[in-house]
């Protein structure tokens, strides 16, 4: 049975030029697949989902990463969005026919290469985390690039792999295993970032807003508009239509419209189906009712129609 892992690579980049030569590395990666990848100037970051077997992820990862390195210089980098380095993180995220283990040991074997090979201190986050405190992307980032070599220097901040002070133009990369997650942004009918930002605030799971959701406003010039930007750890538990509901709730109080929302990255079906179901109000949808996965579940099962 063939095995599915998917990564999710950020990188501090949105010129079209590296976006392209690092794109071309993953389409040379023989069984590896480009699912989606986005980049935009206001975040400077290029997101990237692709899927390969255990072999082929960390072989296209790896080539990534190197060029990312040679062509990133983090000294001139600006962005809204949090970031430590040009290879920002790297999720490995069990799909089909492996485990959270395997992706673990993928993670950690990812880290060392580009550490030893490439000289850039490496962090292991999420599942992969060697301590408590570095599971949350949150600590690993505090103070981001600027502060970088500073915090780093501290005895608990030292890095799992790699050199105990940044890369010279790469800074740092973080690196682990974790579920699939919802990258969920929001649009707000404004363009006063600090009610964007309490909003945002009000969201923040550590900040008293929902459990398993991260939050961040950012300004979206070409739009003159705000987002929301989340990251949903377990969409099952805290559901998108919750998440959705407390926006639109806090932005009444600002008398501020949600004009739009998007995913970021591949959207998980169940976070889809659990949107349907509540505001259309449907009492018996599920995923495997759904037309295309009860078809691809009766062909793989061998079903016979009579």
């Amino acid at each position: 049975m063939r095995e599915i892992i998917e990564c999710v690579p950020n990188f501090s980049t949105s010129d079209p030029r590296v976006v392209e030569q690092i794109l071309n590395e993953l389409k040379t990666t023989k069984n590896t697949f480009l699912l989606d990848y986005t980049f935009d100037n206001y975040y400077n970051r290029l997101v990237i989902s692709f899927i390969g077997d255990k072999r082929s992820i960390i072989e296209a990862m790896l080539k990534m990463a190197f060029k990312a390195v040679e062509l990133i210089d983090m000294r001139t980098h600006k962005g809204q969005h949090p970031r430590i380095g040009a290879v920002d993180v790297v999720p490995f995220i069990p799909i089909k026919n492996v485990t959270i283990k395997d992706c673990i040991r993928i993670a950690r074997k990812f880290g060392r290469k580009i550490a030893k090979e490439r000289g850039v201190p490496v962090y292991l986050y999420g599942e992969a985390a060697t301590k408590p405190e570095r599971k949350d992307l949150d600590w690993i980032r505090e103070g981001e690039y600027e502060r970088l070599e500073e915090l780093m220097a501290k005895p608990e901040r030292k890095p799992d792999f790699g050199p105990a002070k940044p890369h010279p133009t790469a800074g740092a990369t973080i690196t682990g295993a974790r579920k699939v997650m919802a990258g969920f942004n929001v649009n707000l009918g404004t363009s006063d970032l600090k009610i964007a930002k309490k909003i945002a605030k009000a969201l923040h799971s550590k900040k008293g807003g929902l459990a398993n959701v991260k939050a961040m406003a950012a300004y979206i010039p070409e739009k003159n508009i705000t987002q929301i930007g989340m990251s949903i750890s377990d969409f099952e538990a805290t559901p998108l239509y919750r998440v959705f509901e407390l926006i639109k709730l806090e932005a009444e109080r600002y008398n501020v419209p949600v004009i739009g929302s998007e995913f970021c990255g591949m959207a998980p079906l169940k976070a889809i189906v659990d949107v349907a179901s509540y505001y259309l109000k449907i009492d018996n949808l599920a995923v495997d009712r759904v037309l295309e996965v009860a078809i691809q579940n009766a062909t793989e099962k061998g079903r016979k129609f009579e």
